[in-house]
């Protein structure tokens, strides 16, 4: 099994090139943005306490988002591999899933850090809100969000680095020429 994880600020390209992964490789993908949203929809329990933390800028707590990771997990027993899209954001959630993995047998293969500049990423956004409608693409969350990767979510990085797992890609250009360039170091490590 192939487990994946791709790291970088919000607007980096995560969801853009996950898709590509997926196709190429045959992974599932567990985006937490994605399973937040899917909750909030549902307007479950879960959803709505997500929806109030995010509205405030606030990261969702630990225990809830690895609830929802191994769930996720559980039920695709059958796949070739996973991508992590979001997760983990703090060293302790990186230890987390290591855990979790572990208790399958299994580990993070690579880490692939989608590397973009705060200018570039508040331009993104500004022309995803435009379309998308996304409440977390609002101008003041955003500025929370990009200050909370940038302040605390980046120091996961270093975790990875020091178990030879990171590989930094630059994330600007070309959306085929980022995912040619992921696509080779993702080869390297199958």
């Amino acid at each position: 099994m192939f487990n994946l994880v791709i790291f970088g600020p919000p607007g980096a390209g995560k969801g853009t090139q996950s898709a590509k992964i997926i196709e190429k490789y045959n992974l599932a993908h567990i985006s937490t943005g994605d399973m937040f949203r899917m909750h909030i929809s549902q307007d479950t329990a879960l959803g709505k306490k997500v929806k109030e933390l995010l509205a405030e800028g606030i990261l969702v707590p630990d225990s809830i988002t690895i609830s929802m990771l191994e769930e996720e997990v559980d039920a695709n027993p059958d796949v070739s591999g996973f991508i992590f899209d979001g997760f983990p954001r703090t060293v302790a959630q990186a230890e987390s899933l290591d855990t979790f993995l572990a208790s399958k047998d299994e580990s993070i293969n690579l880490v692939l850090q989608l590397d973009v500049d705060q200018e570039e990423i508040r331009h993104r956004i500004e022309e995803r809100r435009k379309v998308s409608g996304r409440a977390d693409d609002d101008a003041t969350k955003l500025i929370r969000r990009i200050d909370e990767y940038f302040e605390k979510t980046v120091h996961v990085l270093p975790y990875y680095e020091k178990h030879n797992k990171l590989v930094k890609i630059k994330g600007v250009g070309e959306i085929e020429d980022i995912f040619t360039n992921i696509s080779k170091e993702i080869d390297k490590h199958i």
